[in-house]
Parts: C-alpha cells; structure tokens; sequence
C-alpha cells in the first residue's frame, strides 16, 4: 500500500509531468530554507563558531562568499517529490525558543514548499547559542572602524 502512496505523490507531484520532470538540487532547497529561516524575526544561522568563522571568511575575502551566510548551518537531503531539513540556529535572548522554532519550521516549509513543489517531510531545529543584539551593533561599529581605519592606512601608502 506504500508502494501504491508514493506513485500517487510522484503522479500528483507538479515536478513529475508526461512532458518530463524537473530535478531541484540540494543548494536550491538549502538556499531557500536558510532564507527561510532568516525571514524570522530574532533569528541567526548557525551557532556562535560557525558564525564567527564566517564572519572572519567574510573579512578576508572582502564580502559574501556565495550566500554562505544563507546556508550555513543547514542540511537538507532532496528526493524526487520530498524534502527534509535539518537547521542548526542562534536565537535572540528575551525571545520564546519554542515560538520562534515554530515560527522558523512553518516558514520553511511554506517557502520550499511553494517555490519548490516538493513536500517537506520534517524540519529539525536545533538552538545552540543565544545572542544579544546590542552587543552584535557594538561588534558591527567596531569592525567598520577598523576598515576604515585598514582604508585610509592604504591610500596614506
């Protein structure tokens, strides 16, 4: 009876046609639920390593790395008409854990859900470090000091 279930999902999948069928790969769906995710108020992906690594990536590199900010933290596997995702995030001291979880896990599912065609099976949230944002604008001000700072060293050379 499985078997019957999930040749009525292939058929009623918009990505399985009699014209041929559409692929969507890992880094789309990836992309998307780290978007996602970001969409959420008092939300950052990744626990507090991962973005202090990608912070410092960013810097040396003089910017984005290809939307690494946007994916980092989250695995995903893709089937041919399902999805799963697996997140790891950073929440704002002072916000509700579980709302924002759920918050972050509807979304995502909305999102990948409406632009992708695939059914996600499940979200898996896990809440590794918590952050406050006054502390992340004094960070933020400090380091634009110290490129402009880094900027006029160059030009007096």
């Amino acid at each position: 009876m499985s078997e019957q279930k999930s040749q009525q999902q292939q058929r009623q999948s918009p990505l399985q046609t009699d014209r041929g069928s559409t692929r969507i790969e890992d880094s789309v769906v990836q992309k998307i639920a780290g978007i996602a995710a970001q969409e959420v108020d008092g939300v950052r992906m990744g626990g507090g390593t991962s973005q202090a690594i990608g912070g410092i990536l960013s810097s040396v590199t003089g910017g984005s790395t290809g939307g690494g900010g946007q994916t980092r933290g989250v695995a995903v596997e893709v089937g041919e008409v399902q999805s799963a995702v697996d997140l790891t995030l950073t929440v704002e001291y002072g916000k509700s854990i579980p709302q924002v979880s759920e918050a972050v896990r509807r979304n995502i599912i909305n999102r990948i859900e409406n632009l992708t065609g695939l059914q996600v099976t499940e979200v898996n949230i896990a809440v590794n470090d918590v952050f406050f944002p006054q502390q992340e604008q004094q960070q933020q001000e400090q380091q634009q000091e110290q490129e402009q700072q880094s900027e006029q060293e160059q030009r007096v050379r």
